[in-house]
């Protein structure tokens, strides 16, 4: 699976004890992040995370073109809603695509973890069906 990562700047720490807890689970999938998270957690957790740019200077336009193109299966963006943010309209977009793409997302420690919990027990296999289909489950017949 491809699993981006992102962090406002007062969830970084949050991000990195998350990321942590799970290390075990992530190191068997591909790891995108914006770029100082992705540094943060390189450094804090040796996890091989490829970055894009700093959210602010287009990591989210990054990460949200990918899922545009179905390169990101999951999304972990622990946003901090009570701070402003320059790049608003960005992170606006990038969950829209998150939703437009039926791509899995948490926006916060809970449902990240809970996210983690289920990509560890396999819940989120759908995703490999997706692929392979080249198609959304909802347009798959059971």
């Amino acid at each position: 699976m491809n699993i981006a990562l992102i962090a406002h700047d007062k969830k970084k720490d949050e991000m990195v004890k998350l990321i942590s807890s799970y290390q075990e689970i992530l190191k068997e999938h591909s790891l995108y992040a914006t770029g100082t998270t992705g540094k943060r957690l390189i450094d804090e957790t040796g996890l091989d995370i490829h970055r894009f740019k700093s959210g602010p200077l287009g990591g989210d336009q990054q990460i949200g073109a990918y899922i545009s193109e179905d390169k990101i299966d999951m999304v972990i963006f622990l946003r901090d809603p009570l701070t402003a943010q320059p790049h608003e309209p960005d992170v606006n977009a990038l969950l829209r695509l998150s939703d437009v793409y039926e791509i899995p997302l948490a926006t916060n420690m809970g449902t990240g973890e809970i996210l983690l919990r289920g990509l560890g027990e396999g819940l989120v296999d759908w995703r490999k069906i997706h692929h392979h289909a080249g198609r959304s489950l909802l347009n798959i017949e059971f």
